[in-house]
């Protein structure tokens, strides 16, 4: 009997290796393909529902399942009252990541699986950008996505290479673990360059932060410094190569801003944005508790637009193309108040595993923070969790890095 409980495991603990491999690995080189994994992974989690799991959670673990529900049903909620069932779309992806969180719990994938899907996701990511860069001439490169969400959500894999450098250099074949998944930072970063995205950039010194919080303070000074000189010369090649168009994005981002400032021109790419936030924060101070609705803010910013508030280019948006004050528009202090929570909580969670000794727990830690650290960072000039691929990306790897963390930290003190 324990014989078949044992195979039963080994199968499910592949099993979510394979689906967590896939998530990273085709994420941004198929079309949908960062649903591939969490599809699979959802499938099987279903037999949770059927077959009653001894794992019981512990106070962190319903910390994140309840912010998980929290924003989910919150959001899906006013969304659902506003638009109907295609309003709930998008939020339901967090209400569907529990029972993956609770599959991973119980089955962790293994790590060389979790961190090499993210790694060849970012190398295929960046390979496929400087083709379509450099090959076919796009001047922002998306592949199946809009430039932001693909050059942002390459930044992201390459990112979290980074955090897993700490368990590749405890491997016994770590010269190879370490190759590869400094290969997917430096790949994930020219996918971001390449998509012409200038919003992750901006995030990149705290995420810094975050590395030498995890790592920095262990390392040698030579070491120390021949990190920050690497990433140093690749942003100075990036930015020199005129192929790149990485030097085109910083000076049309100066040129905006100088117009928008002098008065000269709001139709720009910036100028846009500072009049979509402008007409934002008026609708705010009308409607402060629940905002306006998805309709409601529509219609309101046509009618700023219509008035002479705001530049009517900027009211034909949507969004609001910041996270944050598109989520105090519509959803007022209560919406705002649960993206903030989804954010907060798990940064609160994982910052306890940044000095841990064992160096796999503190490597899903550091990339645990990382995730949403990012994504604030994306939604200072997006609203990346409109998108089903900003949702996607957050809802169920937020399920997986937690649920490997909080599996592991059961076993090592």
């Amino acid at each position: 009997m324990l014989s078949r409980v044992e195979s039963q495991w080994d199968v499910m603990h592949r099993f979510t290796s394979v689906a967590v491999f896939l998530f990273g690995a085709v994420a941004l080189v198929v079309p949908t393909g960062y649903s591939l994994g969490p599809v699979l992974l959802l499938l099987t989690s279903l037999m949770l529902v059927v077959r009653r799991s001894p794992r019981v959670l512990t106070a962190s673990d319903r910390w994140v399942v309840g912010v998980l529900l929290l924003y989910g049903s919150v959001v899906g909620g006013l969304s659902l009252w506003d638009l109907g069932l295609r309003g709930f779309d998008r939020p339901v992806r967090f209400l569907l990541a529990v029972p993956v969180l609770l599959l991973i719990l119980r089955y962790p994938p293994r790590l060389s699986w979790l961190w090499s899907g993210l790694a060849v996701g970012a190398i295929g990511a960046g390979s496929w950008a400087m083709w379509l860069k450099m090959a076919e001439g796009i001047e922002r490169v998306g592949g199946f996505l809009h430039p932001i969400q693909f050059g942002n959500l390459s930044m992201l894999m390459g990112v979290l290479c980074c955090a897993g450098l700490g368990w590749a250099a405890t491997r016994q074949r770590r010269v190879g673990w370490v190759a590869l998944l400094l290969l997917g930072v430096v790949m994930g970063m020219i996918g971001s360059f390449m998509s012409g995205s200038r919003g992750g950039w901006v995030g990149l010194p705290v995420v810094g932060f975050v590395l030498y919080r995890g790592y920095g303070r262990q390392l040698p000074l030579g070491v120390k410094a021949g990190a920050v000189g690497a990433v140093l010369l690749l942003v100075a090649i990036v930015y020199g190569l005129p192929q790149t168009g990485v030097q085109q994005r910083v000076d049309e981002a100066v040129s905006d801003i100088s117009l928008y400032v002098s008065g000269g021109e709001r139709d720009t790419s910036l100028g846009l944005r500072f009049e979509m936030w402008r007409g934002a924060a008026q609708l705010i101070q009308e409607r402060p508790l629940l905002g306006w609705g998805e309709s409601g803010y529509r219609n309101a910013m046509e009618a700023l637009g219509e008035q002479g508030v705001i530049s009517p280019m900027a009211a034909e948006f949507g969004h609001a193309h910041n996270e944050f004050i598109d989520a105090f528009a519509k959803r007022g202090l209560v919406g705002l108040g649960v993206l903030l929570l989804l954010y907060m909580v798990p940064i609160r969670l994982f910052a306890s595993g940044l000095a841990h000794q064992d160096y796999a727990l503190r490597s899903l830690a550091v990339a645990g923070m990382l995730l949403p650290v990012a994504f604030i960072d994306f939604g200072l000039s997006q609203t990346f969790l409109a998108h089903n691929s900003g949702a996607m990306f957050y809802a169920f790897w937020l399920a997986v890095l937690w649920g490997s963390y909080s599996a592991r930290r059961r076993y090592v003190v």
